[in-house]
């Protein structure tokens, strides 16, 4: 009896029969969903797939890719399938019971760096660096040769004046002023280098400009770092000029954020990643030091929890998710904390569930915060609430 051949799958193949399959079984964006499989499963970056259409997949890919499959189509989140996904451009790993960022995040932290740009840490500034050029060395050459040449010049003055006095009271041997007098002249020349001469203009004339990275001047606190990305992207973006404190409750979140911090390249004190309960792992010797606390609590209200979808509901963690009766009751533990670790002046910054940030501002009025604002997120909906302790009087 003849063998059958088992049939090849190509990149294309499987493409175009995973999104049928899970166009069929309802699944939200089916080619978004189909693309993430296969490049999990190849390794291959999404451009590439459409690159390397008659590729075939290994039988290893082909099984990865069958339990992806199966995975997404009983509605598990991609995220935890793939393991990992994309946050202001960082990749971050997830994974199952800890909660997936999500885009109105991205968003926080771009405003917590524009208030850090503008009250905290500043404009960067900007250091020069002298660059090798090609006439370098000749410019070098001739500032050389400019040196010795004055050298020569104010040793040949002295001499001379040196002659007539030995002349007037009979001495015929070289007098220590003279010495002196050279040596000075060759000092003088060589730290005027760079300065005074019109060669030296010219090289500096082709300098760059680089940006240096000035010491840490900002300290940020995020309670409830979850995978992290908040804290790693503030690091990230501002790399030696802020530094994070991120704590969480959950010991999967923590081993998954000290992951990331290890992927995206960061040492611990550009991200401390800490245990514990809301501020209790933050030091005695640290109350009153940060700049900002910044935090994206659970704030889904209980009674909602019911009706979120499927993939949220039944695969990510409620202890990242429910916020009791009307989504703020982490919230108000966040703003009794906030006096006892923020500056005078000091950014307290939270993402809320968007029916209870004008009570969570008023909340903030009520407690003595200043400059408080309720801000929309991209999609036009209430979403942050950013208020600021009162300055030292």
């Amino acid at each position: 009896m003849p063998e059958v051949e088992e049939k090849v799958w190509t990149v294309r193949d499987c493409l175009d029969w995973t999104m049928g399959y899970l166009k069929r079984r309802g699944q939200d964006h089916p080619r978004l969903s189909a693309e993430w499989l296969l490049c999990a499963a190849t390794g291959l970056e999404r451009i590439d797939l459409y690159t390397h259409f008659d590729r075939p997949l290994s039988p290893e890919e082909r099984t990865i890719m069958r339990t992806g499959v199966k995975r997404r189509a009983d509605g598990e989140p991609l995220q935890y399938i793939t393991g990992e996904t994309s946050f202001r451009g960082h990749s971050i790993l997830c994974a199952p019971e800890v909660l997936i960022p999500r885009p109105e995040t991205e968003f926080l932290v771009d405003l917590v760096l524009t208030h850090l740009d503008e009250r905290v840490i500043g404009h960067q500034e900007i250091e020069r660096h002298r660059v090798e050029l090609p006439w370098n060395a000749s410019v070098e050459a001739a500032r050389q040769a400019e040196v010795a040449r004055q050298v020569e010049a104010a040793a040949a003055r002295e001499a001379e004046r040196a002659g007539e006095t030995l002349s007037q009271y009979g001495g015929g041997h070289e007098t220590a002023a003279a010495v002196d007098a050279g040596e000075a002249a060759t000092g003088s020349a060589v730290a005027g280098e760079g300065t005074d001469s019109s060669d030296d203009s010219a090289c500096e004339a082709h300098e760059v400009q680089e940006g240096a990275e000035p010491p840490v001047s900002a300290r940020v606190l995020e309670v409830g770092c979850g995978t992290g990305c908040v804290s790693l992207s503030l690091a990230l973006e501002r790399r030696g000029r802020v530094a994070c404190v991120a704590t969480d409750i959950s010991r999967p979140a923590i081993d998954l954020a000290l992951r990331n911090r290890e992927r995206c390249g960061l040492a611990p004190d550009a991200v401390d990643i800490r245990f514990g309960d809301l501020i209790c792992p933050v030091e005695e010797s640290e109350r009153g030091t940060f700049d900002v606390l910044v935090s994206n609590p659970p704030y889904i209200p209980t009674a909602v929890m019911g009706g979120l979808p499927h993939e949220v509901k039944d695969y990510e963690p409620h202890l990242a998710l429910d916020g009791g009766p009307d989504g703020l009751a982490i919230f108000r533990r966040l703003l009794d904390a906030a006096p006892f670790v923020l500056k005078p002046g000091g950014l307290f910054a939270c993402e809320l569930f968007e029916g209870a940030v004008e009570d969570a501002a008023a909340l903030c009025r009520g407690a003595g915060m200043v400059n408080v604002r309720a801000i929309e997120d991209l999609t036009r909906r209430p979403r942050f609430v950013f208020a600021e302790m009162p300055p030292r009087l």
